[in-house]
C-alpha cells in the first residue's frame, strides 16, 4: 500500500496506517476505518465509506462526500437520468463535508464525537451476535 502522510502527521490522531482494505485512523476516544482505494491520495479523498469505532465498543457507519463530489455526481446524473436527472442528491447515512482528505474528515468526526452528534449523522452498526 502507498505510504502517504495522513492525519497522524497533522497531530490530530495518534496513529494512522493501512490495514487492507482500510485506512485506519486512531484518535482519542475513537478510531475510523476508511474504505479507500489503495492508489487514492489520502488527502484528496472526496467520497468514502467510513466506519467509526467508539471507546464504548459501539460502531457507526456513513458515506462521506465533499460538496464538490456531490456536485460532480449530480452533474453526471443529469446525463444518466439518475436521481431525477441530477436534480437531487440522496444517500442513506450520508455526511457532506466541505474539504477533501482523510485528515479533514477525521477532524469533522472528532467534532461530532465531542459534541455528541455522531449518532444523529452516522448509522449504528448492530453488535455481533
Amino acid at each position: 500500500m502507498p505510504q502517504q502522510a495522513g492525519p497522524a502527521s497533522e497531530g490530530r490522531a495518534s496513529d494512522a496506517d493501512w490495514e487492507a482494505p482500510y485506512y485506519r485512523v486512531r484518535a482519542a476516544g475513537f478510531q475510523v476505518l476508511f474504505l479507500v482505494e489503495p492508489d487514492e491520495a489520502i488527502e484528496e479523498v472526496c467520497n468514502v465509506d467510513a466506519e467509526v469505532h467508539l471507546a464504548d465498543g459501539s460502531r457507526w457507519s456513513s458515506t462521506i462526500f465533499t460538496l464538490a463530489e456531490v456536485d460532480r455526481l449530480m452533474r453526471s446524473w443529469e446525463a444518466s437520468g439518475e436521481a431525477v436527472s441530477g436534480q437531487c442528491f440522496f444517500c442513506a447515512d450520508g455526511l457532506i463535508v466541505r474539504n477533501p482528505g482523510i485528515g479533514s474528515m477525521v477532524r469533522v468526526i472528532a467534532a461530532l464525537v465531542a459534541s455528541g452528534e455522531l449518532d444523529g449523522v452516522f448509522r449504528r452498526i448492530a453488535d455481533p451476535e
